[in-house]
Formats: C-alpha cells, structure tokens, sequence
C-alpha cells in the first residue's frame, strides 16, 4: 500500500467519524427543541388553567386587547376643521387636504377652520 492511500482511507474514516458525530448532535438538538416546546405547552396550559381561559379567549378581540387592536375599524372620528368656502372637513388626521394647505399659506391658522362646538 502507498502512503497517499492510507493517507487517503484515514481521511475518509475521519469523515465517516464527523458524519456519525454530526447525525447524534443534530438527534440531540430535536430531542432538547421537542423537550423545550413541551415544557412551554405545558407551562401555557398551566397558566390558562389557572385564569381560566380558552383558546376562543386568546384568539377573540373582547376583553383584553387594547383599544383599536381588533384590527377592523374603529370607528368615525369628528371632523376639526372645515373649509369655508366649500365646506369640506378633516378630522385633523393624517395628511393635510390641498384646501387647508392652501389656507395655511394664505396666512390663515387651524384656529380659523376650526369647527367651533
């Protein structure tokens, strides 16, 4: 046998030996990941057990959520500021309309189109 072959069967033992070490760490992991999701559904089921929740009450927006986080509208806002010469509205949200833009530069104030109550 040449040097280069035993060199060569040496490697590839080495390599088998790598591969057998990689399958048992990768066979550890998922075993400790399974262990881990375990233990977080039990603990989740304890701790529903204890407040005495479902699943309907972790996926309904009633109760617990903050406001506006039901994800749908909600609701109207009243308009702040009207145009005097067309009399359009904005609630003061979001962008400003072309009409109260063009009034701010004409020297007029919110305060002018405000809608007094």
């Amino acid at each position: 046998m040449s040097k280069t072959f035993t060199e060569g069967a040496k490697r590839m033992a080495n390599i088998q030996d790598l591969l057998k070490q990689r399958e048992e760490l990768e066979r550890q992991i998922k075993q400790l990941q399974d262990n881990s999701r375990s233990e977080a559904i039990n603990t989740i089921k304890e701790l529903m057990a204890q407040n005495n929740l479902s699943i309907e009450d972790l996926t309904s927006t009633r109760g617990g959520g903050k406001k506006g986080e039901s994800g749908g509208k909600t609701g109207t806002v009243a308009p702040k500021y009207r145009d005097p010469v067309s009399g359009k509205t904005w609630t003061g949200r979001g962008l400003k309309p072309k009409w109260v833009t063009e009034a701010l530069e004409s020297g007029k104030t919110l305060d002018d189109l405000s809608i007094k109550a």
